[in-house]
């Protein structure tokens, strides 16, 4: 009996569609894996944020690592397909879920995991119950494999490497998107992975984040010099995609706060809450509203605390 599951279970796996991935060039020697824009779902395969490999004279530096075990081997594959240097160290630039269950493909060839130590405690206390959430959602055939894996290398501020011929500045300004947030920035190239500070033409989700870190964290984030931004979901794009990720911060951060200044309560806040300028941006009606009810208990719980 047990042969006979077993048997099944690999003529099921043997007959799942390979999972393709397109390398997309953003610069001599840099490219981006880009991913749906909207929420996980079965048609996407929970492929709903970019990530991407820098390719130096001595290997290959791969930013974040996909939603399953499965995307991590067609990174590879990809990879394989452009380059045949080996892939040295892989940034996991923060601890969600489309980012960072490709890891266990990687692992397995004994490659590195770099992240920012907060971000691997982020990953210790969810990941988990992530994973269950996504094998629930795709079924067992698409997260064949897939495992929590944490980061082994961990960071706690602004770090420089040197790895695989290039140099990289690992950037980190404090708690913004998440606690652990990095951005990857290739000097030689210009090419900045944002990660989770920016989106582009995609409302962010405000769960993990605080807004007044974010805004200085993209304030300085300007300042680096990037030519070209690969965000952590949406398309390349050049550095005016920091400033317009601020501007919605900021906008998001007025509409929470009139109403809570006025005395209005959560519900006439969240019923309120319509910006207009960003109703095209991917995700809007799933996530504009939740991020105004988030920062108006934010601003709650803040006052609370004062008194």
């Amino acid at each position: 009996m047990h042969l006979l599951v077993t048997l099944l279970l690999g003529a099921c796996l043997a007959s799942a569609p390979a999972l393709a991935l397109e390398a997309v060039p953003v610069a001599p020697g840099v490219y981006a894996f880009l991913g749906d824009t909207g929420e996980p779902s079965v048609d996407n395969g929970a492929n709903t944020g970019n990530s991407g490999f820098i390719v130096g004279s001595g290997g290959v530096i791969v930013v974040d690592t996909g939603a399953s075990y499965r995307h991590g081997q067609a990174m590879l594959a990809a990879i394989a397909r452009v380059t045949a240097e080996p892939v040295q160290l892989v940034v996991v630039t923060h601890g969600v879920q489309e980012f960072v269950f490709g890891n266990a493909a990687f692992a397995e060839r004994g490659v590195p995991l770099l992240a920012h130590a907060k971000t691997a405690e982020l990953m210790r206390s969810r990941c988990g119950h992530c994973l269950e959430n996504l094998r629930k959602l795709l079924g067992e055939e698409r997260m064949h494999g897939t495992r929590v894996v944490l980061p082994e290398r961990t960071v706690d501020g602004n770090t420089r490497l040197r790895v695989a011929g290039r140099t990289l500045e690992l950037l980190h300004y404090g708690w913004a998107a998440t606690p652990g947030d990095l951005a990857v920035f290739d000097r030689d190239s210009g090419v900045l992975f944002a990660g989770a500070l920016v989106g582009v033409q995609r409302i962010p989700e405000l769960r993990d984040g605080k807004i007044d870190g974010w805004v200085e964290a993209l304030d300085r984030l300007e300042r680096v010099g990037a030519r070209i931004v690969v965000p952590g979901h949406g398309r390349p794009a050049g550095p005016s995609a920091i400033g317009d990720m601020r501007a919605y911060l900021l906008a998001l951060e007025a509409q929470a706060r009139a109403p809570y200044d006025s005395g209005a309560s959560l519900m006439e806040a969240v019923d309120s809450a319509d910006l207009p300028a960003y109703r095209d941006w991917a995700m809007y009606p799933a996530m504009h509203r939740k991020n105004v009810q988030q920062r108006y208990l934010e601003l709650e719980v803040r006052e609370l605390e004062r008194q």
